[in-house]
């Protein structure tokens, strides 16, 4: 009886154990249902991108197939994207993005050797611009193309804007001394050039302790100069007296600066500026301390000097000191008249020897390009145009101009134009007869006629 009662309560606590089992399996899998209802309710639900069809599409059930230019498309394929390539068109493996990109992109590369990562946006770094220091040897090319630009193209705005950007301020003596040195190895128009770009800067580029700075250095440095330009002291006294008649420096300048040194070259160039600026009316002359330029010369005065080179040179000969008053004059515009003068010169003479002179210097000064092919025919067509006013005061003009044409053709310097320009009259006259020379006395009997 004791057994069966002991089965009867087994039976019973495996029941109740089994229905315990029971009830926390249905609330567990309660609460995994709530659960994932829950997620499921907060989850957002995902946005279908529709898509139109496309040309070559085929759709079979629910499945496009796309072309297969479509592989390397770069639009986006997570249904959230507008269509547009990424970055622009310039993303994908191996390019480096779109031009300029580098400059707005802010990253610091680790592997990068010079890495700093204790100094990294940290307020430690501190950026300076800093301009290397220019040698003073350097500084002097820089300044000197700057004044031979200058003497080519006469603009002043120029030079200005030049020395802004490349002398530093507290070193623009060095470009006032450098163009007065390379003024003192031209010619007087240059040095004019100088002493008016100087004047123009001066209140606006450079100072007054600059001018008086370089005209220091130039005072001492004169023995070296000299060596190159043996009338420096003269020239750098014309500067200096320019610079006070101009207002750029006081003139007690000449006072004050005697006073340093004791050598005689020093001082004949303050001697110099002294005596200039002492001359009556010496503050006007100094306008013209460097001569008035070739081109604003007037016509008579560049005349008279043009036969004065050529009566000097039938009497000497010396072709070179022909060319240098040639180049000194500065007009290779009116070189044309110096080719009519000596054309006019020969017929006038009437002497072989002076025709075959004037006509080896016509030569030289073509082989050396002193006078160009255009101003030598300008020259010959105005003899041409005149002949019949010359043959007025020489008659026998026509015969010495054939024979000094064929004496120069000889030479091999005319051209064919000259040569086809050449007027006919009276030629055959003379020729016919053989009168290829006259001399000066046939020639004062046509005078007296």
């Amino acid at each position: 009886m004791a057994k069966d009662r002991g089965d009867i309560i087994d039976l019973v606590e495996e029941a109740v154990a089994i229905e315990k089992a029971i009830d926390n399996e249905i609330s567990t899998s309660t609460a995994r249902s709530t659960g994932s209802i829950e997620v499921a309710t907060r989850r957002k639900p995902k946005k279908v991108h529709r898509q139109n069809s496309k040309e070559g599409a085929i759709n079979v059930g629910n499945f496009i197939h796309k072309p297969r230019s479509w592989k390397n498309s770069r639009r986006s394929r997570n249904g959230y994207g507008r269509g547009l390539p990424k970055k622009g068109g310039a993303g994908g493996k191996g390019v480096w993005g779109k031009y300029g990109s580098e400059l707005l992109e802010d990253y610091e590369d680790v592997n990068d050797p010079n890495f700093d990562s204790e100094n990294l946006n940290n307020g430690d770094i501190e950026l300076k611009v800093v301009v290397p220091e220019v040698s003073n040897e350097e500084l002097k090319k820089k300044c000197e193309l700057i004044i031979l630009e200058y003497f080519e193209s006469n603009d002043i705005q120029e030079v200005a804007q030049s020395v802004e950007e490349i002398v530093p301020l507290n070193r623009r003596d060095v470009f006032v001394q450098q163009a007065i040195e390379t003024a003192m190895d031209h010619k007087p128009s240059h040095r004019e050039l100088t002493s008016v770009v100087i004047s123009d800067l001066y209140g606006y580029v450079i100072t007054e302790s600059d001018i008086i700075k370089a005209f220091e250095n130039l005072l001492a440095n004169l023995n070296d100069l000299i060596l190159d330009i043996p009338d420096a002291p003269v020239v750098l006294g014309n500067f200096i007296a320019r610079a006070i008649a101009d207002d750029c420096i006081p003139p007690r300048f000449i006072v004050s600066t005697k006073e340093k040194s004791d050598d005689n070259i020093f001082q004949e160039a303050l001697i110099r500026a002294d005596t200039l600026l002492s001359m009556k009316h010496g503050l006007v002359r100094l306008d013209n301390v460097w001569g008035v330029g070739g081109p604003l010369r007037p016509v008579q005065a560049l005349t008279r000097q043009m036969s004065l080179l050529l009566q000097e040179f039938v009497s000497s000969g010396d072709v070179e000191e022909a060319s240098r008053c040639l180049t000194v004059l500065e007009v290779p515009h009116f070189h044309h008249e110096l080719v009519y003068e000596a054309i006019v010169m020969a017929l006038e003479a009437n002497s072989q020897d002076t025709e075959k002179a004037i006509c080896n210097l016509l030569k030289a000064f073509d082989s050396r390009v002193l006078i160009t092919r255009d101003q030598l025919e300008r020259g010959f067509f105005r003899v041409f145009d005149d002949l019949s006013d010359i043959s007025m005061d020489v008659p026998l003009a026509y015969v010495i101009l054939d024979r000094f044409i064929d004496l120069c053709r000889n030479e091999g310097f005319l051209t064919d134009n000259i040569i086809k320009r050449f007027p006919s009259r009276g030629r055959k006259r003379f020729v016919s007869e053989g009168d290829h020379f006259v001399s000066r006395d046939k020639l004062n009997k046509a005078h007296e006629y």
